[in-house]
Parts: structure tokens; sequence; C-alpha cells
């Protein structure tokens, strides 16, 4: 039997009643997950469920890369810039509006798939402790950088200094929680105060306990997820990066940060904590204070572009030449942020995470090998899972069931300071772990073990010419 979007019908995708089935598309930036999730549409009927906590939101399609109507051949999109851009979406809301979407798209027989970056929509949605609303502030383990838990009972008094303020009031009151986060970290800040507040529990007593040791393990999880990850070489993510970000530009990139600037605007919020509007600040700043540029007029919108390039002001050149090279930085920090994510979320947790490599389709003959090298293998994972034979999921590279996703040591609160890398700060034993193994941190070790070596033996060659100097002589 033919599903609606010309795949094979899944006549029962839920053969457990006690738990629905869905399926994850996960991935860094630019690895290709949503395309590969509209491919899957020729091979089973399915309902994509957006899980990008930028892309929820209405507005920025450039800079958010939605995907445009006409590229999602008819594959029906849900949380896809469907939200006001002047509130704050966050991981509850996301799982409050996500849980009955999946109700919704089993009713008609249709597999769900979600597809997005953010993983902390997903934990929260798959996770049955965030289904208790007495804790759902709770801190995502380090595993994402923005806290998705609603903030806004708590407010800091501006009055008695802001954050630093605020983060010296944590720092008393619960000296290891402050030691988890960064002071600048407003959001969790506000986060912890605010639990704190309304529980009279220490966040650190809290996420330490037992809740916080089922909290996102796969025995624990409200659905039967298969997770799916799109990845590629990192130096092929950059080069991407850099592209999609020139290609952004040219499409119109200017023009919707533009449109949502405001000065002193609150960047931890909503739409505007999206990277390549923040970097843009100094840029706008400047140019809507010189030449005599009046936004509310409209005179620079749907023409930066233009304006630029008819002008002799090297400032404002070089202004935006900064700002695209940091939007592009940071999003090549971001996709390392996510790699390193996925493997905690393995390790850490346990999660059966299967990795399709794109990196082949993304530097060669992209409309060849993505087909065999990217969508064969999904399909194969996801009927697999829908027939509950594991026996018959490929194994990509041993990349699952690895003796790091049994269970270890999940030290989340412990402080390491890295003297080789400049005092970094690593929160806890697997991101420790982790840096440790960077190429950066060696490459630094060993530059430290060479210099102590040239220092001794210049030590040990001013010893000798002491030594020949103070010889008597005949």
């Amino acid at each position: 039997m033919e599903g609606d979007n010309g795949g094979q019908k899944v006549e029962n995708p839920n053969p457990n009643p006690n738990k629905t089935k869905v399926v994850v598309i996960m991935g860094a930036t630019g690895s290709g997950k949503s395309k590969l999730a509209i491919d899957l549409a020729s091979h089973f009927p399915i309902e994509i469920i957006n899980s990008d906590s930028m892309q929820v939101y209405q507005g920025l399609d450039v800079l958010t890369n939605k995907v445009p109507l006409h590229e999602q051949n008819g594959v029906p999109h849900h949380l896809l810039g469907t939200i006001s851009s002047n509130v704050e979406f966050t991981s509850k809301d996301f799982r409050d509006s996500a849980i009955p979407l999946i109700d919704d798209i089993i009713s008609r027989n249709n597999l769900p798939v979600l597809v997005g970056g953010t993983n902390y929509y997903i934990q929260a949605l798959v996770s049955p402790f965030l289904l208790d609303d007495s804790a759902e502030e709770m801190d995502e383990s380090s595993v994402h950088d923005h806290p998705g838990g609603n903030n806004r009972n708590y407010k800091l008094d501006s009055k008695r200094g802001g954050s630093c303020s605020g983060y010296d009031r944590l720092k008393d009151l619960d000296p290891v929680a402050a030691n988890r986060i960064h002071p600048n970290d407003h959001r969790k800040i506000n986060q912890y105060l605010g639990l704190y507040a309304r529980t009279g529990v220490l966040p650190s007593k809290l996420f330490q306990g037992k809740a916080m040791e089922n909290w996102g393990r796969v025995d624990n999880f409200k659905y039967r997820c298969c997770f799916i990850c799109v990845d590629a070489a990192l130096p092929i993510l950059d080069g991407y990066v850099g592209q999609r970000v020139d290609s952004m530009i040219d499409a119109g990139l200017l023009d919707e940060v533009y449109d949502i600037y405001s000065l002193n605007a609150d960047y931890t919020r909503g739409l505007r904590q999206a990277i390549g509007v923040r970097e843009f600040e100094d840029f706008l700043k400047v140019l809507l204070s010189e030449g005599g540029h009046d936004k509310e007029n409209g005179l620079l919108k749907g023409n930066v572009r233009e304006i630029l390039k008819s002008s002799n002001n090297d400032q404002h050149n070089i202004l935006l030449q900064e700002a695209i090279e940091r939007v592009k930085a940071n999003t090549r920090r971001l996709v390392r942020r996510q790699k390193r994510r996925f493997n905690r979320l393995q390790s850490l947790f346990g999660w059966d995470i299967h990795y399709v490599d794109a990196t082949e389709s993304s530097s060669c003959n992209p409309s060849a090998s993505w087909a065999a090298d990217v969508v064969e293998p999904s399909v194969k994972i996801i009927r697999s899972f829908l027939r509950d034979d594991a026996s018959s999921i490929p194994d990509l590279e041993g990349r699952n069931g690895a003796e790091g996703l049994k269970s270890i040591n999940r030290d989340l609160w412990t402080q390491y300071i890295c003297k080789a890398c400049g005092d970094r700060v690593l929160r806890g034993l697997h991101e420790w772990e982790q840096h440790k193994q960077g190429r950066g941190h060696r490459k630094r070790i060993s530059r430290s073990r060479n210099l102590q070596s040239s220092c001794l033996t210049e030590q040990q060659q001013q010893q000798l010419l002491r030594h020949e100097a103070s010889k008597p002589r005949k």
C-alpha cells in the first residue's frame, strides 16, 4: 500500500502500544539533516517536526536556513517558522507542542520524524523526568549551551549589580552549582536562582539526585527512538559554513538582521539568539549613526548592500567584513560543540546513535554519493527499526554499540582547569577527557615540553660555560 508521500505505507508504526516510535535526524550545522528527512519521504509516509530552536521562529528565513516551501516536496513540516519572534520558546514549550503533533501524525498512520540540531529540545521531549513540571528548569548536564528551561519566573535585580551580583549570590548560596557555570551565563544564573526560589532545593542537590541519574537515559525514554546522525569531516563542514554564510549575505541576510535590529537589544532571548544577529550590531550601529540614515523611515531596508557598494567609507566595509568573519567563526565553533554533544549523548546517556557519513557526498559527486552514502543506509536503519530487527541494522564503521556507550562515571560537576591552555575551565570529567584528546591541547603540551627541554639545555650550556670560565688558566 502506498502512502500519501509516495513511500511504502507503514501499517503499524507503533507495534508496542506503550511507546510510540519516532525517528530523530540529528547532525551538525550544514551536514544535510533537512535534505535527508525530505528524501526519506520517498520511502516512508513521514511528517517532519522541526526541532531547531531558531527555525521555530517566524522571520530570519535566510539566516536560520529554513527549507523553502518549494524544496519541501510536499512533505508536511510542523513547528517551522510558526512561533512569534517576540516570545521565548523554551524546551518545555517545544515538548508541549510536539507531543500532540506526534499523536496526530501517528493517528494518520504516518511516521513522525524530528529534525534539528537542538539536542535539548529532543531531550526535553523524550525524557520522562522533564515531564515533571516541578523540575522543568533542570540543567541539561552540559549537553547544550543554551538552557531550555523557562526562566521567566525570576529576574535579577539590576540595581544590585546585574549578572555579577546574581552570580555572587549563587556562589554564596550554592558554590557547587556556581562552579558548574560561567559567570557570564546570565540565563543559567537566572535559572538556578529561580529554581531555588520556587523549590527551596539547591540546584546541585537536585541535579545530583536520583532524578538526575535517571534523566536522559535510553531506558527511561517516553518514546522508542531511532537516532540517525548525519556526519561529515570538520574540514568539509568548515568549508561549507564559509560558502553558506557568503550565500546568505547575497540572499539578503543583512536586510533580515537590519529588520530586527534594535539598540541595546536583549540577545539572550528569542530569535535574537541566532548566530548572525549580534555579530552585525557594531556595523549597523555605525551605519545608522552616520550619513543621516534613519531606520524608522526605512531608508536602508532592502538596500543595505547597494549602499555599501557605492560607499567610499572604509570603516563601514571593514566592520561588515569583520562581522561576516565572526558569523563564520561562531558557526564553526557551533559545529564543533554540536559534534561533541552527540558524543556525550552516547557516552553519558547511552543513546544508540546511528551515524551516516556525508563527507564524500559533500566533497565530490553529491547527487550519486548522497543517495548511496546517506539515504540508503538511513532507509535500512529505519526499516529495521520499524521491524524491531536490530540484527539487520548496518554497522557503520562500528560507531554504535561501542564500549563507550556503557555506563561511565557521570562526573558532571567537578571543575578542571587546564594550565597549558591558558587556564581554560572544563566542567565534568567527560569534558576534561575530551579536551585532553583534542589536537590543540596536545600541541600545547608538546610545545611546553619542548620549551622546558630547550630551557634545560640552555641552563646546562650556561653551567658548562661557567665551569670553563672558572678553570685556572695556564
